[in-house]
């Protein structure tokens, strides 16, 4: 008899979410990208938007939300109803980082956001202005050894991974560089391309048009193979930093609590998606080499992400405010 009675109030507890999951989706969906637009995030959710939409049946619009380091945008996500019609686009900083940098966050990435699916990976480039007296790496560590903290980096936000990456170039190379934080890569760029800033570690996608259009000169390729976008830049680690080996990635999630078999749906569309010849070649020029995982081996890759950034934190010994 209690078991029957165990049963059947599982059996209404599900039942809501049941029901959400058969009727979904009812509404356009949005991707909140935690970033200003023009940089990788958020050129990759307007790709992927596109396809999935038409999958689903409903559009699907990219709403940027900037600030504190991704935090903003990821917070919007979580107080969103849990009903997979609202999506981050995440990156390292806000899901891993920032829980290391933020005495208070208002959420709590690992309880408050349930993966998806892993959506890219990419590169980073070191790159400079060309006004900079630097044409490989090695005289760029020079240059910055002999005027410390004369040499300012943009990135797109503190802890977001163009600082990270940053602070860990600094620690590797030991050189002193000074941090310039944006609202995202868009504008960070901009004013490295201006030169308003004279250096940056930057995700392929949001700079690579800049740097074959000669507005940016690439030092270095962080990955550990060269890019055959740029066959001609050697990695950080041919150009004598052998100790700096780092790619970026990008992943959708969406609020805790969202249903199962809608996680799941979204999942399989986003990996369908990814397959596309023609989202392929949309990426392919980006530097976003396409990355679709089930939702458990994402959740897998944020854990040891949690671990290894904020040992990185500690070690660089960053600070917000």
């Amino acid at each position: 008899m209690l078991g029957t009675r165990r049963a059947l109030l599982l059996a209404a507890l599900a039942a809501p979410a049941l029901g959400r999951a058969q009727d979904f989706p009812i509404r356009p969906l949005r991707i909140v990208v935690p970033f200003a637009p023009g940089g990788a995030s958020d050129l990759v959710a307007r790709v992927l938007a596109e396809p999935l939409g038409a999958a689903l049946g409903q559009p699907v619009i990219v709403d940027n939300r900037p600030g504190a380091g991704g935090n903003l945008g990821a917070e919007v996500v979580v107080r969103a109803a849990p009903d997979g019609h609202t999506l981050l686009m995440g990156a390292p900083g806000a899901l891993t980082v920032n829980p290391h940098l933020y005495a208070n966050m208002p959420f709590d990435p690992a309880r408050d956001l349930a993966p998806v699916s892993l959506v890219f990976t990419t590169d980073h480039l070191v790159v400079v202005n060309p006004g900079v007296p630097a044409r490989n790496l090695a005289e760029f560590i020079a240059l910055a050894r002999a005027r410390p903290g004369a040499i300012s980096y943009a990135s797109a936000g503190i802890g977001a991974t163009t600082h990270l990456f940053g602070e860990l170039f600094r620690l590797r190379a030991r050189v002193e560089l000074t941090h310039i934080p944006y609202r995202g890569s868009g504008p960070a760029v901009a004013d490295l391309v201006g030169g308003t800033v004279q250096a940056m570690f930057d995700q392929l996608p949001s700079c690579i048009g800049h740097v074959q259009a000669g507005r940016l000169r690439a030092l270095a390729v962080t990955g550990p193979a060269r890019n055959a976008l740029l066959p001609a830049v050697p990695t950080a680690a041919e150009a004598g930093l052998a100790d700096y080996v780092v790619t970026s990635w990008n992943a959708l999630l969406v609020p805790a609590g969202t249903p199962a078999p809608i996680v799941q749906r979204l999942a399989g569309l986003v990996a369908e998606a990814l397959a596309l010849p023609a989202v392929r070649e949309r990426l392919a020029p980006l530097g976003a080499d396409p990355a679709a995982s089930s939702p458990a081996a994402l959740g897998a890759l944020l854990r040891e992400e949690r671990a290894r950034w904020g040992q990185v934190v500690r070690e660089a010994g960053i600070t917000v405010g």
